[in-house]
């Protein structure tokens, strides 16, 4: 069995930060139980390539009917690596997001920023055999939420991520190099490495623009190790 790279703990933010407010109802009250994978989360069924449509890492286009959607074009694009940076090929990635001016396009989200009606806000890849994805979508906007009197999140786009079956998955959030809403953030600001953070952050990536097209930005996800990307639902490490 291959010896896997313990990640440091402190990286991990508290279960319960006061300025993190809706953290008080979500912190569990009893100490945490490690469970041993069973033989369903270890193996079971999982995507192929036939469940993929060509448009659906094409948030430009997945879901328009009338035109392109409104906000600035980027390219999103990385690799998903193991802790020795070896690609992981054939592996489930998905996106989902709010439209540029901040609003996702759901029910519960009543926001004043207009629905956008050329535009779904998710899509979803298989990796390469290098482990590269990439997606074309909009900037997602800044949004208020009630923590504070004045609380907002940065631009963000959240990643999911399968392993070899349906019940392995990993969630975390991308932000955007120069983002100055990103250091005051309560949520972000519950991570207490300044390391993790900066893990999160996709670097701009000029080379990999299209001209007179879009941006382009390059987010890496490291499932494991040292310098493992944070993952919401994995607080307790490796």
């Amino acid at each position: 069995m291959t010896q896997l790279f313990p990640r440091d703990r402190a990286w991990h933010p508290q279960a319960l930060d006061p300025n993190y407010k809706t953290s008080v109802t979500r912190s569990p009250k009893q100490p945490l139980l490690s469970l041993e994978g069973t033989a369903s989360e270890l193996s079971g069924p999982t995507f192929g390539h036939s469940d993929i449509d060509p448009l659906d890492n094409d948030l430009l286009r997945n879901f328009a009917t009338t035109g392109d959607p409104v906000g600035e074009r980027i390219l999103l694009h990385g690799r998903v690596l193991d802790e020795n940076a070896r690609p992981v090929p054939n592996t489930l990635v998905e996106i989902w997001q709010a439209n540029a001016g901040g609003r996702y396009r759901h029910k519960k989200d009543t926001y004043l920023a207009a629905i956008d009606p050329n535009f779904g806000g998710c899509g979803r890849t298989l990796t390469d055999d290098q482990g590269y994805y990439q997606f074309r979508t909009v900037k997602p906007g800044a949004y208020p939420w009630r923590n504070w009197v004045s609380s907002w999140r940065p631009a963000h786009i959240h990643v999911s991520v399968f392993g070899t079956s349906f019940a392995q998955r990993l969630i975390t959030q991308l932000y955007f190099e120069g983002d100055p809403l990103i250091a005051k953030c309560p949520i972000i600001n519950t991570i207490p490495d300044p390391r993790a953070i900066d893990q999160l952050v996709a670097a701009l990536d000029i080379n990999a623009s299209v001209p007179f097209d879009c941006l382009a930005y390059k987010f890496d996800v490291v499932l494991r190790g040292l310098r493992s990307t944070y993952f919401e639902n994995r607080p307790e490490g490796n």
